[in-house]
């Protein structure tokens, strides 16, 4: 039974990719399946290869990151797509955001938070960068609470740690970062959020976090 998580690789430019393959390759737990230089053939290439978790640099020539992260998504859902890029500009934090990316990581992130980030999407996490999180937080602004929302029963039903939880999502906190936060075990944080999952009727992080910013929920 394969244990490994899986890992393929598009960016463009040649010395990080050899080093982020390196970092892959030589990681516990992960499998590197393939790196590429573009995705035009993203969804031959995934196909193929399998992967768990894609890492996608959003700037390539050809076709660009969003569009190969949409066709993967397309094709196979299930997949995770981290985007990696050195732009935190709104449009492509928005376009990645809305085409399903599952993370969203400056290329300067260190090499230990880069790993830590592959483990927490593959457990259902958003992992984002700080900064990148911030523009999130600009992007979807909260929203005055509408009587649909007010009247909303899963969102009633979080509790004060779940509600702390997900406003610390939002923030961009990791799950190690949370657990230090709040002086919990990373069990017990996957523990609750999986319970706001469960109440705000979502299958992912990034469905989490757009619902609570949208609907004002921390």
């Amino acid at each position: 039974m394969e244990t490994s998580t899986r890992v393929l690789i598009y960016e463009d430019n040649p010395d990080l990719q050899a080093s982020l393959s390196q970092l892959i390759a030589g990681a516990p737990g992960l499998s590197l399946v393939g790196a590429f230089g573009n995705c035009t053939q993203v969804t031959t290439d995934v196909a193929r290869l399998q992967p768990h978790v894609v890492l996608m640099d959003i700037d390539m020539p050809g076709i660009n990151g969003i569009e190969g992260l949409r066709r993967i998504k397309a094709n196979a859902p299930t997949i995770n797509v981290v985007m990696l890029t050195v732009f935190e500009e709104n449009d492509r934090v928005f376009g990645a955001v809305c085409a399903g990316a599952d993370g969203y990581l400056l290329k300067k992130t260190p090499p230990a938070r880069l790993l830590e980030a592959i483990s927490e999407v593959r457990a259902g996490g958003a992992p984002m960068t700080p900064a990148i999180a911030r523009q999130v937080l600009q992007l979807f602004p909260k929203a005055p609470a509408s009587p649909s929302a007010s009247n909303d029963e899963s969102a009633a039903n979080l509790s004060a740690r779940e509600r702390e939880i997900l406003r610390l999502l939002v923030e961009g906190y990791s799950y190690k970062m949370i657990a230090a936060d709040r002086g919990i075990s990373i069990d017990t944080v996957r523990s609750h959020i999986k319970k706001i999952y469960e109440k705000l009727h979502v299958r992912s992080m990034t469905e989490a976090v757009s619902k609570a910013l949208r609907q004002g929920l921390t």
